[in-house]
C-alpha cells in the first residue's frame, strides 16, 4: 500500500501520517488468521462508533466478537427522537462530520447513508448568523458582511497558522500524503509546543498582542464557533483540527447519526473469511442484542477472564476494549496487571472535555420567516457570550417542524447547566434568547417537552471527549500506541485500547474508527496473523512513521 495517493481528502494525522482509508480500500483486505483461529471468540467492550468498527472488521477476519455493551449501541453517537415524532432527533453526542473523515466515510457509504451539509456558524448553507457579544447584534451572511474588528482578528489567526506553525506547507504536505514531510515538520513542533496551553500561543504571538482581539477570537472563532473553552488546553490539540480540515465542510447524517453504529450491528457483510456471506454482527448475538455492561476484567492464564452485570464469566484470548478510559478505574474491577505502570498513569492523567446540549422540537421553521422591518429572517444561527452560547437551527422544509438545539456549551459553560433539569434550562434560555431576539416568541412554536444532556455527568462517560493539557503529550503517545505491544511483557499483551479518547484527534468520530482499525491488528497480529504484502497495516508500517519519542 502507497503511503503518498495525493488528492483524496483524509485527516492524515500528523503524529502517526498512516493511511486507514487506503488500507480499508484495498482490493487484498486487512489480513488473514491461520485457520484454526476461525471462529474464535474474542471480547468487544463498548459498542460506540469504535467497538463496532472493531468487532465488525473482526467479524470479517474469522472471529466471534462479544460485543459488551452497557447502555445502547451507538456511545456518543447518540440519536434520541423527540417523543411522538420519532422521525426527528436529538443529536446529544457527535452531530457534525468533516469531509475529511475518509476511514468513517467508508462505512457511511458502505450503509447507503444521507448527508446534508450542516449549519455551521456562516457557512454558505447557513442562512444568517448572529453574533451577540457584550450585548451587541451583529448579523452576517459570510465572514465578509463582519465589521473591520472582526476581520483583524481572522487575520491575525491566519498570520499566527503561517508564521508559527506552517499552516500552507503542512496542508500541502498532508493532500499530497507526503510522509517524510509531515513528519519532519511536525515531530519539531511538538517538541516546540508540547507545554504550551492554546491560550499561551495566541498571547505570544505578535498579531494577538490586543487582549480584544484573544476575546473576540475566543466567543466566535473559526469554523464551528468559539473556542475559548479549548484555551486551556495544549495547542497541539487545536493544529491537528486545522491542518487536517476536520473544522471545515462539516455535514450531518439524515435521520440520526446513530444510524452508523447501529448500522453496521446489523449490516450483512461481505467478504468473509470464515461466517456465511451475509452474516451480521447481530446474527452472532443470541436474540440480536450485545452482553450487557462488563463488571471485571482479569488475566486468566495466557487470557482474559471477562465477568459481566448478569454475573456470568468468560474467557478470551484478547480483548478490545473501546469506552472512555476512566471507566478502567471506576466502573469496571480491572486487574491492575493488565497494563503497564506507565500506561495507568496515563490513563489516570486523561483530561476530559464537559458538554451540555438542550434541544426543542417546534411546530414548523419559524425562525425563517422574514421580519417586515428589517426583511432578515427572524434568528439564525447564533453565537454569544451569553449562557446559550451556540444556537443552531434546523428543517427539513416550510412545511415540516423544525428541531432547535437552544444551547451548546463545553466546560465551565456546560457546568453551569449541569443542576438543572431540562425543563428548568428551556426556562432560562428562553429567557436568555427573548433579549437577543426581542418580540420573538420562541416558546410558543415549541412542540412536546425538551431533551438535555451533560455529558460529564454521564455515569458511563464522565465527559464529552479527552483533550490534552500542555505536557500531556507523552501520556498520548502510550495510549495511541498500545496497539503495537512487541515491546510489552507478556502479561501486558492481548488487551488492546481504542477509541477516539486513545487517538490524535478526540471528539472525532474518525479518531474512533482509525484506532478501532489498530486494534484489529493487534489482535490478528496477537492470535498469529498478517497483512497481505501488498497492503501493510498500522503495525507493520510503525517504525517508519511512529509518533515522535520526547523521551522520559
Amino acid at each position: 500500500m502507497s503511503l503518498a495517493t495525493p488528492d483524496v481528502p483524509t485527516m492524515l494525522v500528523p503524529d502517526f501520517p498512516f493511511g486507514y482509508d487506503e488500507w480499508l480500500r484495498h482490493p487484498d483486505g486487512l489480513g488473514s488468521l491461520p485457520s484454526h483461529r476461525h471462529g474464535t471468540p474474542v471480547a468487544v467492550i463498548g459498542g460506540g462508533m469504535s467497538g463496532i468498527t472493531a468487532a465488525y472488521e473482526l467479524m470479517r477476519l474469522g472471529l466471534r466478537p462479544h460485543v459488551y455493551e452497557a447502555e445502547q449501541l451507538g456511545g456518543r453517537m447518540r440519536s434520541v427522537p423527540f417523543p411522538d415524532h420519532p422521525g426527528y432527533f436529538a443529536e446529544m453526542g457527535a452531530m457534525r462530520f468533516p469531509a475529511s473523515a475518509a476511514s468513517l466515510f467508508h462505512y457511511i457509504d458502505k450503509l447507503g447513508l444521507c448527508t446534508a451539509p450542516f449549519p455551521n456558524p456562516l457557512a454558505p448553507q447557513t442562512p444568517a448568523t448572529l453574533i451577540n457579544l457584550h450585548g451587541g447584534r451583529q448579523w452576517a451572511g459570510t465572514a465578509e458582511d463582519l465589521p473591520a474588528e472582526y476581520q483583524e482578528v481572522s487575520d491575525a489567526w491566519a498570520k499566527a497558522l503561517q508564521e508559527r506553525a506552517a499552516l500552507a506547507t503542512m496542508q500541502d504536505a498532508i493532500a499530497r500524503r507526503d510522509v517524510p514531510v509531515i513528519k519532519a515538520l511536525w515531530d519539531r513542533l511538538v517538541r516546540e509546543f508540547d507545554d504550551l496551553s492554546f491560550y499561551g500561543f495566541l498571547a505570544s504571538t505578535p498579531a494577538f498582542q490586543s487582549f480584544r482581539h484573544r476575546e473576540l477570537f475566543g466567543q466566535v472563532g473559526f469554523g464551528t464557533g468559539g473556542w475559548d473553552t479549548d484555551f486551556p488546553n495544549s495547542v497541539i490539540e487545536i493544529l491537528r483540527v486545522v491542518y487536517t480540515k476536520a473544522d471545515e465542510d462539516q455535514v450531518s447524517i439524515l435521520d440520526g447519526a446513530q444510524q452508523v453504529p447501529r448500522g453496521l450491528w446489523a449490516h450483512p457483510a461481505e467478504r468473509l473469511a470464515h461466517w456465511p456471506e451475509g452474516t451480521s454482527l447481530a446474527g452472532l448475538h443470541d436474540g440480536g442484542t450485545p452482553y450487557p455492561a462488563v463488571t471485571r476484567l482479569a488475566r486468566d492464564g495466557d487470557g482474559f477472564r471477562v465477568e459481566d452485570a448478569t454475573g456470568a464469566v468468560r474467557q478470551y484470548p484478547a480483548v478490545v476494549f473501546s469506552p472512555h478510559v476512566w471507566t478502567l478505574l471506576n466502573r469496571i474491577d480491572t486487574d491492575p496487571g493488565l497494563l503497564p505502570d506507565e500506561h495507568w498513569v496515563a490513563v489516570e492523567r486523561t483530561h476530559y472535555m464537559g458538554a451540555s446540549k438542550l434541544f426543542v422540537l417546534t411546530d414548523r421553521p419559524f425562525w425563517r420567516d422574514l421580519d417586515p422591518e428589517t426583511g432578515r429572517e427572524t434568528m439564525g444561527m447564533t453565537l454569544t457570550d451569553r449562557m446559550p452560547r451556540g444556537v443552531y437551527l434546523f428543517d427539513r422544509g416550510p412545511d415540516e417542524p423544525g428541531v432547535m438545539c437552544l444551547s451548546y456549551t463545553w466546560n465551565d459553560d456546560s457546568l453551569k447547566f449541569a443542576t438543572l433539569s431540562a425543563e428548568e434550562r428551556l426556562d432560562l434560555l428562553l429567557g436568555k434568547l427573548a433579549a437577543i431576539y426581542p418580540g420573538v416568541d420562541i416558546r410558543s412554536h415549541i412542540v412536546g417537552p425538551p431533551l438535555a444532556i451533560t455529558w460529564e455527568t454521564e455515569p458511563r462517560f464522565m465527559g464529552a471527549f479527552k483533550s490534552n493539557l500542555p505536557g500531556h503529550y507523552r501520556y498520548q503517545r502510550r495510549l495511541f500506541t498500545h496497539f503495537r505491544q512487541r515491546d510489552l511483557a507478556p502479561e501486558h499483551r492481548g488487551l488492546f485500547l481504542c477509541g477516539d479518547d486513545i487517538s490524535w484527534t478526540a471528539g472525532f468520530a474518525e479518531g474512533a474508527v482509525t484506532t478501532a482499525l489498530n486494534a484489529v491488528w493487534g489482535v490478528l497480529n496477537h492470535l498469529g496473523g498478517r497483512t497481505p504484502p501488498g497492503n501493510p497495516g498500522p503495525g507493520d508500517v510503525f517504525d517508519r512513521i511512529s509518533p515522535v519519542d520526547l523521551g522520559p
